[in-house]
């Protein structure tokens, strides 16, 4: 629906959509395959996929909780590591690998359904600055790039409360949000940069939000 949405409103270049599930290696492995059969490889990867349940530490599910560790750790980290393989073996040495991240990983709110929510982003933090480290290991000239926003106007209150939607829907009622096209025009950003700098993390919240 979405490449259909931006080549029918004249956007240049394309959108291929394939799908795949994150919290399952194989279709990972399978999603680089084809891409490196299609397209040669990656150059860009953006680990864009986000949920979370409403799983508290004191009683939440622990299903809730290895969903939420399975696509924000284990799929950044596959991702990460198939992508940087892809741009090696073609010697690329000036690609990025951006990790939409929050202000969750760098701020531990008092609400209790996002505490595990936000102890995997702390991990996407510490996992950026790990690759950096490696990437300047490796001598590559590769980069990575955190960005971490506030209250995005997505589907994810929808999933977080997916038991009240009013109360989803009044999350992005009570303040004028981040859009999707904010979050793009940072990527764009870190992309622009001159190939000597890299921009570790973007922290962006909407000027109305508190938290």
């Amino acid at each position: 629906k979405l490449a259909a949405e931006c080549q029918s409103a004249g956007y240049p270049g394309t959108l291929i959509p394939y799908k795949c599930d994150l919290s399952n290696e194989e279709e990972i492995l399978s999603m680089f395959s084809a891409i490196k059969t299609l397209h040669q490889g990656v150059d860009v990867c953006i680990n864009n996929a986000g949920l979370a349940r409403p799983e508290p530490l004191l009683s939440g599910k622990t299903e809730g909780w290895r969903t939420m560790i399975d696509v924000f750790v284990m799929a950044v980290s596959i991702c990460t590591r198939e992508a940087y393989q892809s741009m090696k073996e073609r010697n690329i040495d000036d690609g990025h690998i951006i990790n939409i991240n929050s202000m969750n990983g760098h701020s531990v709110v008092p609400q209790s359904v996002v505490h595990f929510y936000s102890a995997t982003k702390y991990a996407v933090t510490a996992l950026t600055e790990g690759l950096r480290q490696e990437l300047r290991e490796a001598k590559t000239h590769i980069r990575a790039t955190c960005i971490s926003p506030g209250l995005v106007e997505t589907g994810f209150a929808f999933k977080l409360h997916d038991n009240d939607p009013e109360r989803a829907a009044a999350t992005y009622e009570s303040i004028r949000c981040l859009k999707a096209e904010d979050m793009a025009n940072a990527v764009i950003y870190v992309l622009s940069a001159p190939p000597h700098v890299q921009i570790g993390d973007i922290q962006m919240r909407p000027t109305e939000q508190i938290s």
